[in-house]
């Protein structure tokens, strides 16, 4: 698939989803299969048989689509990777179970469009660019008015935003943790010294060397969550880390051989998080997705992203951030800056009010202290 712009009206893609039954691989039923619950000063870590073979099958298909394109009441952009197809027919589900009227077939279409991200899979992120790789095609397509809205992995999203687009919705959460998956150990505490781990990501690979510095780190491990799960089933890495939110919006955890807690690996900032964006101009979509927002995600998100803005992180430099209500309905984060190597992390934690203004100044401080104590050269390349 190309760019939007390089279709005409009767060649854009449309999503058809078979969605199969959740299975999972996990034992003694302590996990559920509708939500793995997570207080977020929980740090349980369930323990499980290792998979002995990964499934990598996509329960995506996606048709095309040639009539009533020109009468869409809404072109939902999006990445074409199997995850981002179920973000986006996750955002048409509740689009249509908030409007009745846009269930009628052809009201709501599908537009794949092949990002920058997804062209070059053969250098690390941070070489091409980094940050805005995954949005960049998509904006354009947006601002062009080729689509209506645009589905993003906030993870993916820039923290700021191109003239004219906004992102005024942010769908309920998912779990925030990453999944331990391997043929051959059941965490990574119990991989031999010496054995690689793949991972694209550098948070990752910074943390998993700060507690295991003896294991060793396959950089440039991409690809969507099949290509890597096949790399893995090939024996190219004998381990691998993955976003738990995005194996179970593919019904795909029966390949995780464990989770790892918080404690053990923070996440990314905004991980677990699907973002709906629009034309500031545009008051009809953002009337339809304003329906769809989750208050509570939006704030947290926004926490975490001006923890980052104030570090300006890029792909070269490991950041982890995780804002979450708590028992009392307080706000507590929690950020990390790390070496990529490991050998220096630096973390602090924040609480507080869980309101917008307050969340966006404590993310802000958070960054603050840390770049202070990161000291100069820290985040240079």
């Amino acid at each position: 698939m190309e760019t939007i712009s390089h279709y005409s009206l009767n060649q854009l893609p449309f999503l058809n989803i078979n969605r199969r039954p959740f299975t999972s691989n996990f034992i003694n039923g302590s996990v559920s299969a509708l939500g793995f619950a997570l207080p977020c000063h929980r740090s349980s870590v369930p323990n499980q048989q290792p998979t002995k073979i990964l499934v990598t099958r996509s329960s995506i298909a996606v048709e095309q689509q040639t009539s009533q394109i020109k009468t869409a009441v809404i072109r939902i952009g999006t990445r074409g990777s199997p995850l981002a197809l179920a973000q986006a027919h996750e955002t048409r589900d509740k689009l249509i179970a908030s409007h009745p009227e846009l269930a009628e077939e052809g009201a709501i279409l599908i537009v794949i469009i092949k990002t920058t991200g997804d062209k070059i899979l053969s250098q690390p992120l941070a070489d091409i660019g980094g940050k805005g790789l995954f949005t960049k095609e998509i904006d354009e397509a947006l601002l062009n008015a080729d689509i209506d809205i645009a589905v993003h992995s906030m993870k993916d999203v820039p923290t700021y935003l191109p003239d004219k687009i906004i992102l005024p919705c942010n769908l309920p959460r998912e779990d925030v943790r990453d999944a331990f998956i391997s043929l051959t150990a059941t965490s990574l505490a119990d991989l031999p010294a010496g054995t690689t781990v793949g991972t694209a990501s550098l948070r990752r690979k910074s943390q998993i060397l700060h507690r295991y510095p003896s294991l060793k780190v396959l950089e440039n491990f991409r690809g969507n969550v099949q290509t890597r799960l096949r790399k893995l089933n090939e024996g190219v890495v004998q381990a691998t880390l993955l976003a738990l939110a995005g194996l179970k919006r593919l019904n795909m955890t029966e390949n995780v051989t464990s989770i790892l807690s918080i404690d053990d690996m923070l996440p990314a900032v905004a991980q677990g998080a699907i973002g709906i964006a629009c034309r500031s101009d545009d008051e009809k979509m953002a009337n339809y997705i304003a329906m769809l927002n989750h208050e509570e995600t939006r704030l947290a998100v926004a926490c975490e992203r001006a923890f980052l803005e104030t570090l300006d992180g890029s792909c070269r430099t490991p950041i982890a951030g995780y804002a979450c209500r708590d028992e009392d309905g307080n706000c507590i984060f929690r950020g990390l800056v790390a070496s990529p190597d490991g050998t220096r992390v630096l973390e602090t934690s924040r609480k507080g009010p869980y309101a917008l203004e307050d969340m966006i100044l404590m993310g802000k401080d958070a960054g603050k202290e840390l770049l202070s104590k990161a000291g100069p050269g820290f985040f240079d390349s």
